[in-house]
């Protein structure tokens, strides 16, 4: 059902800032988060400046925990898997896992290279999460900004999910928070060193090109304070797909919040993004129905 929530209550401004994990630490007397750091999800590909490795944090004490793989933010040209880590600090002491992915950065690719590594990191871990403690069946996407629009991509087009071997159905969820959506909207004023300058690529690579029912459940998160035009696309991708016959989309606005603060403030007590994430992943049944 497609639902928008405005109703969500500011909390006051509150600084987030990434500390490093250690192997276990402690959240406010809730379970160990333990970190296992730069795991190569790609065999033999060693790529520059680390871009196929990825982190992976778990409740100390994990057993079958639904894990959320995140792809961070930068624009497809710059960013780090250590955004992953407000995510982890906000949803790990919940009982749910994350996987925070490095991926190949334009210019040194262009489209579909960071998609095909987003893939190539979902699939790892549905390969080996149950080695963490993890549920290889309970396995969801999430992002912010540009790997938002990954998350959203691989959910809605499963052709980079089939090419890594795995069904659509692998995907429990996805949770994109403040993405961009229409790429042929976008592209224009991006480095052409991401999709290049031919339109029926941009056209290829935006998720609002696969808008159809039967795709896996999703939550798309966002901001007050994002650019009119992200929310607009935002919107209308979810009134797509819910007129598509999609059975499951959910937005939420979260108020007081930039486009960086959106996922930043994720480690503040009783965020209400983070609410939000943690109930879906808790709540959800997933797969595509």
């Amino acid at each position: 059902m497609f639902s928008v929530n405005r109703g969500v209550l500011a909390i006051g401004l509150v600084l987030a800032v990434v500390f490093p994990f250690s192997d276990a630490v402690g959240q406010s007397g809730q379970a160990d988060i333990k970190a296992h750091r730069d795991i190569d999800y790609i065999d033999g590909a060693d790529y520059p400046d680390a871009r196929d490795r990825l982190d992976v944090f778990m409740p100390g004490d994990a057993s079958g925990a639904p894990t959320v793989v995140f792809f961070h933010g930068g624009g497809l040209v710059n960013g780090d898997k250590a955004q992953g880590e407000f995510l982890a600090k906000a949803l790990v002491p919940r009982g749910i896992g994350v996987v925070s992915a490095n991926y190949r950065l334009s210019p040194t690719v262009k489209h579909p290279a960071h998609l095909q590594d987003a893939a190539a990191a979902f699939a790892w871990t549905v390969a080996h999460i149950a080695d963490f403690g993890g549920n290889p069946e309970k396995v969801y996407l999430a992002g912010h900004s540009a790997g938002a629009y990954m998350a959203a991509l691989l959910a809605l087009d499963d052709s980079y999910i089939r090419e890594v071997g795995l069904a659509k159905s692998s995907i429990h969820g996805s949770i994109p928070i403040s993405p961009f959506l229409y790429v042929e909207e976008v592209a224009p004023d991006r480095p052409k060193t991401v999709w290049g300058t031919e339109v029926a690529v941009w056209h290829q690579a935006s998720a609002s090109s696969y808008i159809s029912g039967g795709k896996p459940p999703l939550l798309f998160v966002y901001a007050d304070g994002d650019a009119d035009w992200r929310r607009e696309q935002i919107l209308r991708v979810a009134r797509e797909l819910v007129s598509a016959g999609q059975s499951s989309v959910d937005t939420v606005e979260i108020s007081d919040r930039t486009h960086a603060s959106v996922v930043e403030r994720l480690v503040e007590p009783d965020d209400p993004g983070t609410l939000q994430i943690a109930d879906f992943v808790l709540r959800s049944d997933g797969g595509v129905h």
